[in-house]
């Protein structure tokens, strides 16, 4: 059965290539149009599609808002449309906490003069969401909640850290910190949990996702406490232009400190360094980090494989390392050697991810320690690192 999709855009032209693009694949069946975001919700109402194509800056109501009323009436896969600049970083990031899934850069001169590559991309990113779908049809959407930039959660200048901790424990998010979209369910897959962890002297806490991951990273480090007392490392598979924005709205969200990795960056507890988009971090037994080109060998730059055989080289049995959700299987063989270092692997459970890849791949490879789910695992690295 072919995937059905809704493409909205308010550009006639881009609305045109991405129907051209999807139609041409036999596997795919673009069954409607939208204009602007009142439209996309009426047509995602009447039409059904598997997945929406979505467009952020349109007449009469944006993508965002748009992607808001969508997950809360008829939950259905969104692939936003971003520019890569740090304001589309923003943008983009903003959508995936209103609930859109993942995005593609918006390049016109990508779609005119490379559309092998285009095609490529953007066939299997709708086919890749549309398996998504059942997760989202199982979602019972809350209400929306203040956004996601606001710095009231976390310790960023306008932040009333008195005012907070007088009214929530030191662990626990508040509700700014919490994406408006809730945790994933399968219907019919019942939700695997481990026991809770054993306390240990963990040196590195080592993160990494891909599609889903801005918000699962969001929901894990909010739980966090400021005297988190392990240095942690978050590998993201997102573009050069995101990672600097991403970082600074952790920051403003958590507890404990969030920035983009700079060569020469200390480890230090209760610092999150997140891996720069376009290059590779590695850590080394002095604690330092170490930031690299990309290479055009690899398919992901950062790759979570690199920096978790770093640490595994680095730091022997200290690494505590978690893989979350994410197509494909990078992270797996830089699991392997963090195992047979003595290190601990985690997995995110099937249930709670928006898709099953990276950490399927751990779970097969029998490379998990343990199996939690998203809301879980916050709770359990407070719980693990002595």
């Amino acid at each position: 059965m072919a995937v059905k999709v809704l493409v909205v855009d308010d550009s006639g032209f881009f609305r045109r290539r991405v129907s051209e693009i999807l139609s041409a694949d036999p596997t795919i069946q673009v069954v409607g149009t939208a204009s602007n975001g009142k439209e996309a919700i009426d047509q995602a109402l009447a039409l059904k599609p598997d997945v929406i194509t979505m467009d952020y800056e349109m007449p009469m109501m944006d993508g965002i808002t748009a992607v808001r009323h969508i997950m809360q009436r008829c939950p259905t896969p969104v692939l936003m449309f971003s520019s890569l600049t740090h304001e589309g970083a923003r943008v983009t990031l903003d959508a995936l906490d209103a609930g859109a899934v993942d995005y593609l850069p918006k390049n016109f001169e990508d779609i005119s003069r490379n559309p092998d590559k285009v095609k490529q991309m953007l066939c299997e990113k709708v086919h890749t969401l549309s398996r998504s779908n059942r997760r989202l049809s199982s979602f019972v959407s809350s209400s929306p909640v203040p956004a996601a930039s606001s710095p009231a959660a976390g310790h960023g200048p306008a932040a009333t850290t008195s005012a907070v901790a007088s009214t929530r424990p030191a662990s626990a998010p508040t509700r700014a910190a919490v994406p408006t979209r809730p945790a994933t369910s399968t219907p019919g897959a019942p939700a695997h949990s481990s026991p809770a962890p054993k306390r240990k002297a963990y040196k590195l806490v080592a993160i990494g996702t891909s599609t889903g991951g801005p918000v699962a990273l969001q929901r894990v480090l909010t739980q966090l406490p400021a005297g988190f007392p392990a240095p942690l490392v978050l590998i993201q598979h997102m573009p050069a232009a995101f990672t600097k924005a991403f970082a600074e709205r952790l920051d403003k969200l958590c507890r404990i400190r969030v920035k983009e990795a700079e060569d020469g960056d200390v480890l230090r507890p209760g610092l999150a360094l997140l891996a720069p988009g376009g290059k590779q971090m590695m850590v080394d037994g002095r604690g330092t980090v170490k930031i690299l080109p990309g290479d055009e060998r690899l398919n992901y730059k950062p790759c979570v494989d690199i920096t978790f055989g770093s640490a595994a080289k680095s730091y022997g049995d200290k690494v505590l390392s978690v893989v979350l959700t994410g197509m494909g299987a990078d992270g797996r063989e830089g699991a392997r050697l963090l195992k047979q270092g003595g290190s601990t692997v985690w997995a995110q459970d099937e249930a709670s991810c928006v898709i099953y890849g990276m950490p399927m791949a751990i779970v097969k490879a029998n490379l998990a320690d343990a199996i939690y789910s998203l809301d879980e695992i916050g709770r359990h690295l407070v719980e693990a690192c002595a």
